[in-house]
């Protein structure tokens, strides 16, 4: 008797929320941004897309797809971090370590539903391993130690409680989410989802190529981020917005640079430019501004963003980035031709002809 293989819905079927796919994907880029908090009311896809991202993300060296690994809010501690085998150290003088979920998040996405909710030992601990990449697990004088690289994804809804502000700003980036869609947005996402219910293997071979071609997009700009340079000059700009906003600690300047980087190599580019610092300014300050955001119509800042940007920049959102050198095709720049078949990944526009690709698939 064959056992089925539950399909997740992918991420480049799900229309919309633009900063939470961004989001997701510069901390796909580099890990040690430090994973993303996600704040939205229920029905606002913050599960469907922390789910998603995992099909998405370079595999194993041995081959291996990354894992999607949930954390329960009754978890224990040892049931995250693992357990040494004190008897069998004595017995045969040998370390025994019995994995945890940070072992089987390694390399994957390690998922917390209504973080707000986890315990405050454990939001602790797991940020610690997530900003280090290096779990600990000291008893008795014995310990053990493994790596433990994962996307971080917590999400929470703000009407069932706050995180807490210094827990809050260990998260490296962060997204507000709303559920108020226009009436096109609603029937697109609706009619989505129903083909995807129908059929999930024919909904998902639909969606390969974009999944495939966001995948190589990742693992190509994972290995070109060590050549991206960010000069003193971006650093200064970063350092001024920081001070202007009034934030706690220089973890924001931190992770704003890692940001940036990550931005930067996903359009493209070697160097790190205004636009990227704009571009992850939200996500940055989200949750550790101290200051209301200056205007977008002050001439402080269209003077720098005249200055700063290409000429041929038009300031579009992620769909119009190109993908880093070295990559076949643009995942998220639209063809003409293909683009008709299974439309724009990040488009909110609604997409009636995705019934006429998902037919052709059967």
């Amino acid at each position: 008797m064959s056992v089925s293989v539950r399909k997740e819905f992918p991420f480049s079927a799900v229309a919309g929320q633009e900063q939470f796919k961004l989001a997701l994907i510069l901390s796909a880029i580099n890990p040690l941004i430090g994973g993303v908090l996600v704040s939205g009311p229920r029905g606002s896809a913050k599960s469907t897309l922390a789910r998603g991202v995992a099909g998405i993300l370079p595999q194993h060296d041995n081959g291996i797809d990354a894992a999607f690994t949930t954390l329960p809010l009754g978890a224990s501690e040892e049931r995250l971090l693992g357990t040494l085998d004190l008897q069998q150290v004595l017995n045969d003088k040998k370390v025994a370590f019995h994995p945890g979920l940070l072992s089987k998040a390694h390399g994957g996405v390690l998922y917390v539903d209504e973080v707000n909710l986890l315990a405050d030992n454990l939001v602790d601990q797991l940020l610690d391993v997530a900003a280090s990449g290096v779990n600990h697990v000291e008893r008795d004088g014995i310990s053990h130690e493994h790596e433990a690289r994962f996307l971080l994804v917590g999400t929470m809804n703000p009407d069932e409680g706050e995180l807490r502000p210094q827990l809050q700003d260990r998260f490296g980036l962060m997204v507000q989410l709303t559920n108020q869609y226009t009436l096109e947005e609603r029937m697109q996402i609706v009619c989505l989802r129903e083909k995807f219910d129908d059929d999930p293997a024919a909904f998902c071979e639909a969606f390969r190529f974009k999944q495939k071609n966001l995948k190589q997009s990742i693992q190509v700009a994972r290995k070109q981020l060590t050549k991206v340079e960010c000069s003193e000059a971006m650093r200064m700009e970063i350092a001024q917005r920081c001070h202007l906003a009034q934030v706690d600690g220089v973890r924001a300047d931190i992770v704003w640079v890692r940001a940036a980087m990550a931005h930067c190599v996903w359009r493209g580019s070697a160097k790190v430019a205004l636009q990227d610092i704009e571009k992850v300014e939200a996500l940055v300050l989200a949750h550790r501004r101290q200051t209301p955001p200056p205007s977008k119509s002050s001439p402080k800042n269209n003077d720098n963003h005249s200055r700063n940007t290409p000429p041929n920049d038009n300031g579009s959102s992620l769909s119009s980035a190109r993908r880093p050198a070295g990559s076949h095709k643009p995942p998220l720049q639209e063809e003409s031709n293909q683009s008709q078949k299974e439309g724009n990944w990040g488009a909110m526009g609604a997409q009636p002809f995705m019934s006429e690709t998902l037919e052709k698939n059967h």
